[in-house]
């Protein structure tokens, strides 16, 4: 029965991702003619930022509008600001942001609003005072204790366990890894593990892999390494299963990129990770930049708008004093599944 429901929401997943056809007639679609949305990711060259691109672009075109993708050329706060401004010369309406800095894009984001573009983050938020509202994978705390229990499960409760980050600026994973810490601390059941450092591989296949090697060598004793960036995962991934090393791997990953290292046997090194979908997190991100626009909803907590067929969404109060919508909980990849859904993104 598993197996045939699985298969029946693979089935739903593949024809999502098909395009626009496969949702166009189907669903009740808002209407985004004469508009133009951007949408900024964290840098050229990321798979995880470029599927969220393809389900935005597929929405809002989908929706009658105009989209823009703009990839800044390194992951850094500089080469956004650069593109916000760019894409405010050119008097888009809206501008959706995966920030690479909570902070540090402020100036360029008021800006913006103050031209009367829609400003809103999906991914990595920007802080309270520079966005309308934040478009989330998931709930903050619910990630923190999700990794946390893979990191204690992995290690059989015990042992040092180390973190290899994206950016040190990134909010999304700041935040990640501070509700793990949170996690650790308030539950005695954890109490034998030992996070020995937080690494960080900014978001780049070659620093990723570097760092892993560096933990390994700075910690003989280490069992586990917990990820939460896809391209981190993935440079480790590769690391620890090239070296037959012990050290097991969790976080978050793409299936198609981790199929081959997801496995609960020495041969591989992950046993399994989680991840949402980020094709959906681009599609909810367009349908809340449309919902703006059009004036259906202001990003005030409360409100509530329809996503086409992804059915409707409410607005709440986010931890920073802002608001955020979330798409949902993180989904468990391991053997049993991974060569499904890596068919899938």
């Amino acid at each position: 029965m598993k197996r045939k429901m699985l298969s029946a929401v693979l089935c739903a997943a593949m024809v999502l991702s098909m395009g626009v056809s496969a949702f166009a007639e189907e669903a009740s679609l808002p209407d985004a003619s004469g508009k133009t949305f951007a949408i900024v990711t964290k840098s050229a060259g990321n798979p995880f930022n470029e599927r969220e691109e393809s389900g935005f672009q597929e929405v809002i075109e989908a929706c009658g509008g105009t989209a823009i993708i703009k990839q800044p050329e390194a992951a850094t706060a500089d080469a956004q600001v650069s593109v916000i401004q760019s894409l405010i010369s050119q008097g888009v309406d809206s501008i959706s942001i995966a920030a690479n800095d909570e902070n540090a894009l402020q100036a360029a984001l008021e800006e913006a609003t103050d031209e009367g573009i829609k400003v809103s983050s999906f991914d990595s938020k920007v802080n309270a005072d520079s966005r309308l509202t934040f478009v989330n994978q998931a709930g903050v705390s619910e990630i923190g204790v999700t990794l946390m229990e893979a990191v204690y499960d992995i290690a059989g409760g015990e042992g040092q366990w180390a973190i290899l980050s994206a950016t040190s600026q990134a909010a999304n994973q700041n935040a990640w890894i501070e509700a793990m810490k949170a996690t650790m601390e308030a539950d005695e059941k954890y109490a034998n593990l030992e996070l020995v450092e937080v690494a960080y591989g900014d978001d780049e296949l070659q620093k990723s892999t570097d760092q892993t090697q560096a933990l390994l060598d700075k910690y003989p004793d280490l069992k586990v390494i917990c990820a939460p960036t896809t391209v981190g995962i993935n440079a480790a991934a590769k690391v620890l299963q090239d070296k037959n090393s012990s050290v097991k791997l969790t976080g978050l990953g793409l299936p198609s990129e981790m199929k081959e290292y997801i496995g609960d046997d020495d041969a591989h090194s992950c046993p399994y990770m989680y991840l949402w979908n980020p094709i959906d997190l681009g599609r909810l991100a367009a349908y809340t930049a449309i919902a703006l626009v059009n004036g259906d909803i202001t990003g005030a907590a409360g409100e509530s708008f329809e996503a086409g067929e992804m059915g409707t969404f409410e607005i709440v109060e986010s931890d920073d004093g802002g608001t955020e919508i979330i798409l949902g909980a993180p989904f468990k990849f391991d053997a049993s599944n991974i060569e499904e859904w890596a068919e899938v993104y």
